[in-house]
């Protein structure tokens, strides 16, 4: 039989190209129906660098450096108005984007692969989305740079983006490294009124987080509405509708599905157009199919109260708090119908979740009656539990230090902080939905919508010394990290310069180790990951590891 081996093979490939041929081949040629809607190219005029108009839709930056975008129309309209506005922004966004990932796969092959994979794993994921979404997403596709054509055709690349972050969290179970969010209203606020705040500690680079906009849509269909996001991006991960319901997403523990279904921020989009109540938002979760477990906290003006909404492939739950008036959440499930799964048992051992979770306890009740700086500051805390110095950008923080954009929201009275670089640090820059959904007509004077004397000033973090250290701190790390991975020599200062930027953070002393333990130097990697142990360390499974070098370094030295 060994003869006829060679054959097998080529049969088998033949067979598996075919099936995946067969499996892929209407994915890869759908295109949304856009009959019945405007499809006239958007002249867009450009008043400075910074601020387009194309008749009652503009895109500027404000002084803070937000883009502010405002689009209103059919879902085509909408998304050709989308693109054409922010055309510069969206080839920015998709070269940021896709040379990562020539940085991590820098083979040819293994992108020919991870092509071949995404057109295969992604085959149903068309008709997981409604055709409102695609045909807007088709419409935003129209000025995606052609440069990527070779890893799909425009369109399917830009409905493939909105899948990343799924599809990120399910096989390399990033959780989107660690969003808190919390929720208080009746005796725990200062005028009785619903108040939420979270960070999206979402990181794809520094370049990604540069150009955050704050869209607000105004559709043909559904209710009005304001998000934050990000050239491309439709999904929701951050938002409020004219009704005064919001949503935010938060990541829980899930297993590697085996087809892409309803992104989740596809699915937040829609209860975030078409829900005025906790009760409408549950429905429309209900409807949807998802392949990662997601917490989604819902607020509603209608309601004076937040929920979770929980949901993955193969289950769903409603979390609500029983005799208190606030609602917390990390990066574990809460609902009866999700607490006890074994992956989310592990997740609160193991991860940086629970701790997280009870600081945001301890936060909140020193607040005493919330109202919006009190959250911009909860948001902005870089401390441990009972104020323990964690180091800066440890992921046991709720300001890691890395975050997207922190948001607080007023819901009642629809008003809605974004927080403005760096991190969550900057000013917290404020928005009335009430009034900028008013009627606009194309005369308008195009100027930011930001309600300036509402603003909350930033944080003097910025100013300090520790902030300018933990930025060098950043530049070092990364340049420790290339010693590690090419097993380089480093120069006798390296230690003091690098641990003395950071001095609290346990990685510093982590690494030391790892550097001296790869030299040999046994005595010194000891020392380091002694010290180590004595920092609070991010994870179970990080602790585990610091100890098993340890016990390796104490033998070599023996």
């Amino acid at each position: 039989m060994k003869k006829y081996r060679p054959f097998y093979i080529l049969v088998t490939l033949a067979l598996s190209l075919l099936f995946i041929c067969c499996g892929t081949y209407n994915s890869m040629h759908h295109q949304p129906d856009i009959t019945g809607f405007n499809n006239a190219i958007p002249v867009v005029k450009k008043h400075s660098a910074t601020v387009f108009s194309s008749g009652n839709n503009f895109l500027l930056k404000n002084k803070q450096d937000l883009w502010e975008l405002y689009v209103e129309g059919d879902p085509l309209e909408r998304g050709l108005l989308v693109g054409s506005l922010s055309d510069s922004l969206l080839k920015k966004q998709e070269t940021v984007f896709f040379s990562k990932i020539n940085d991590l796969l820098p083979s040819k092959f293994k992108q020919k692969v991870l092509r071949s994979f995404l057109k295969w794993y992604n085959r149903k994921l068309y008709l997981n989305v409604p055709e409102e979404f695609q045909t807007e997403i088709y419409g935003v596709s129209k000025y995606s740079s052609p440069n990527f054509d070779n890893i799909a055709s425009p369109y399917l690349r830009s409905l493939y983006l909105h899948g990343a972050h799924d599809i990120g969290h399910a096989l390399q179970d990033l959780a989107l490294v660690g969003c808190s969010s919390f929720a208080a209203w009746g005796d725990k606020t200062e005028d009785g009124s619903l108040i939420l705040g979270r960070n999206f500690d979402f990181y794809a680079g520094d370049d990604f987080a540069k150009d955050k906009i704050v869209a607000f849509v105004n559709p043909k269909k559904g209710h009005p509405f304001m998000m934050v996001t990000w050239a491309g991006m439709i999904g929701a991960v951050s938002g409020m509708n004219k009704e005064g319901l919001t949503v935010t997403i938060n990541a829980g523990k899930s297993k590697i599905p085996l087809i892409a279904k309803t992104p989740i921020s596809i699915l937040t989009r829609e209860i975030l157009q078409y829900a005025k109540n906790i009760d409408e938002a549950i429905a429309i979760a209900k409807k949807r199919k998802v392949f990662v477990s997601e917490s989604i906290m819902v607020g509603s003006a209608n309601d004076k109260k937040a929920i979770l909404i929980e949901v993955s492939p193969d289950n769903f739950g409603v979390y609500e708090v029983q005799n208190t008036t606030e609602l917390i959440c990390t990066n574990h499930f809460q609902s009866d119908a999700l607490k006890d799964n074994k992956g989310n048992i592990n997740q609160i051992k193991e991860s940086h979740s629970k701790y997280r979770y009870d600081r945001l306890v301890q936060l909140l009740d020193e607040s005493k009656k919330l109202n919006p700086a009190k959250a911009a500051n909860i948001l902005r805390n870089k401390d441990g539990l009972n104020n323990l110095p964690l180091g800066y950008g440890n992921e046991k923080a709720l300001n890691q230090l890395l975050a997207h954009h922190g948001i607080i929201f007023k819901p009642e009275q629809r008003l809605v902080w974004v927080s403005s670089n760096p991190y969550q640090l900057g000013e917290f820059v404020c928005y009335d939905l009430n009034k900028i959904f008013n009627k606009r007509s194309a005369g308008d004077a195009i100027v930011s919508v930001e309600e300036e004397n509402l603003n909350i000033a930033q944080d003097p973090f910025v100013l300090s010394k520790e902030y300018k250290n933990y930025e060098l701190f950043r530049i070092e790390d990364k340049k420790v990290d290339r010693l590690l991975e090419n097993k380089n020599d480093f120069p006798a200062d390296l230690q003091k310069n690098y641990q003395s930027l950071n001095p609290d953070y346990w990685v510093v002393y982590y690494k030391m180790g790892m550097l001296f333990y790869e030299k040999r130097a046994y005595d010194l990697a000891k020392e380091q990951f002694e010290i180590a142990l004595t920092k609070e360390i991010t994870t179970l499974p990080d602790k585990e590891n610091v100890l098993k070098y340890l016990k390796k370094s104490i033998k070599k030295v023996k």
